[in-house]
């Protein structure tokens, strides 16, 4: 799949098999309905589906046992493959839960923490040679400031260079740079409200496509539900408006709920940008 500067942005849709996760509309538990999502992201235009099977989301207490969050995964792994001929992002932060799904036919690894939660992470997708999809992440407290997301990925890039990983994507972390969590996966940032972080990044994301293709994350996030405050379900409209933002600045790919919409905004862009 070709990405970068010179090619159309690229649409992931994400499917949640996790209960816990922040956004309900994406989560599917059934094999039955992660079938037939998968069917519709496919028949919507989404170009890679993007498979949780643990939230990350630092405000809440979502850790599982990497027991069950290797049954998840792998189960949902293989309803997609069967269902549709798009190629699958695993996101986890842990190598043991990666392996697995990589074993099931993974395509590519989606890592928030940027190789730096689990120190075997590289090696494993070193190994298999698989890209990974890096998020900013420092396990020291950070500043909000676009330097300490460049900061984060730059080191999770010379991780990945020493693996020798050849395809990385970066990913800023929109909301997961935060004062306080209730988790491990987030980066903790004393200097400014999250908020004020998410914005400075979305608008400086060529700062991060300098370094490599960029992986946004904006849909229905926090950060839109306190500047309007609205609830998770009431963010479509301003999801939509942040990712186009996002792919005129820079990122390469868009991460979301809400493929159908997704992918026609973004063609429209297309169309009209000169």
């Amino acid at each position: 799949m070709p990405i970068g500067e010179k090619h159309a942005a690229k649409v992931m849709g994400v499917i949640n098999t996790s209960p816990e996760s922040f956004y309900k509309g994406s989560v599917r538990t059934g094999e039955r309905e992660i079938a037939a999502t998968a069917k519709q992201m496919q028949h919507d235009g989404a170009h890679i589906i993007d498979i949780g099977a643990m939230s990350t989301a630092p405000y809440l207490e979502t850790l599982i046992p990497v027991e069950e969050e290797i049954r998840r995964m792998k189960r949902a792994i293989k309803v997609v493959k069967s269902a549709c001929d798009l190629p699958v992002s695993a996101d986890t932060p842990r190598a043991r839960v990666a392996a697995e799904a990589i074993a099931d036919g993974a395509d590519a690894i989606n890592d928030v923490t940027g190789l730096k939660y689990d120190p075997t992470m590289a090696e494993v997708v070193a190994k298999a040679g698989v890209p990974v999809i890096a998020g900013a992440y420092s396990k020291a407290v950070a500043t909000g400031k676009l330097a300490g997301t460049l900061q984060a990925l730059r080191e999770s890039v010379a991780l990945a260079r020493k693996a020798r990983i050849v395809d990385v994507i970066v990913d800023p972390s929109i909301g997961f740079f935060r004062k306080a969590g209730k988790n491990q996966f987030f980066t903790k940032m004393t200097d400014m409200p999250w908020y004020t972080r998410d914005i400075e990044v979305l608008n400086h994301l060529d700062k991060l496509a300098a370094i490599k293709p960029v992986c946004v994350s904006v849909s229905r996030k926090s950060f839109i539900g306190h500047l309007l405050n609205v609830r998770a379900e009431a963010r479509l409209i301003p999801s939509i408006i942040c990712e186009a933002i996002a792919v005129l600045n820079g990122a390469s790919i868009v991460r979301t709920h809400n493929v159908r919409e997704t992918v026609r905004a973004l063609t429209m862009l297309q169309l009209l940008k000169p």
